[in-house]
């Protein structure tokens, strides 16, 4: 197992803990912060940050300093500068949408944990050729959901690959996808809406964490 693989396990069995990982589009770094502490104070310790707004890699930097237990990583890293301002600013894991190798070989060159994205059987046999175990399954609804997932991944059962469905996946729709054994944890893409965010609505958004540990 190479340092790469290691520390991308260790990566799986910290998701694996919270099942859930709440995905997040931040364009400011107070409201990044007061997300993170929702989310620590609600029992969903765990984050993914992801690189579509400017304020993404301060609110990883400043996040990981006030909230040291929240484990934080980064989404949406569509390049190798991406991927090292992440790293640099404390993410402990990134993942991204589609599966490019350039970022995957740079990714393994830092033993930087990273997940690329799937949605076929060609980009998974692409992926583990590379040797990566982690994949983010994505769009996992409008790419078959559960079903599909079941089915792709029936015949690479035996390299003991996990899977991190995201897009589509629900407070209705999670425990389905959970139910997979290769399933390490789903993108909570409900949680923490940016509607809800930039409105304030921190009891609502609370409560719907709460909710999200419950299904885990």
């Amino acid at each position: 197992m190479t340092k790469f693989q290691e520390k991308t396990a260790e990566v799986v069995h910290r998701l694996s803990q919270s099942r859930i990982v709440p995905v997040l589009v931040l364009e400011d770094v107070a409201s990044g912060l007061k997300m993170c502490e929702l989310l620590q104070k609600n029992g969903l310790p765990v984050a993914e940050i992801t690189f579509r707004t400017k304020a993404a890699a301060q609110v990883i930097k400043e996040a990981s300093a006030a909230f040291p237990d929240l484990y934080l990583g980064a989404g949406t890293v569509l390049n190798t500068a991406d991927l090292h301002r992440a790293f640099d600013n404390g993410a402990k894991f990134a993942v991204a949408p589609g599966f490019n190798p350039t970022i995957v070989k740079e990714a393994m060159a830092c033993d930087f944990p990273f997940a690329p994205g799937i949605c076929t059987p060609s980009e998974i046999e692409q992926a583990c050729e590379l040797g990566c175990t982690f994949l983010k399954y994505f769009p996992a609804e409008a790419a078959g959901g559960t079903a599909m997932l079941k089915a792709m991944s029936a015949p690479y059962k035996h390299l003991g690959l996990k899977f991190m469905p995201t897009g589509g996946v629900t407070a209705a729709n999670a425990k389905d996808y959970l139910a997979l054994p290769v399933v390490a944890a789903v993108g909570g893409t409900w949680l923490g809406k940016a509607a809800d965010i930039a409105a304030g609505n921190w009891d609502a958004i609370a409560e719907g964490i709460r909710a999200a540990t419950s299904l885990a």
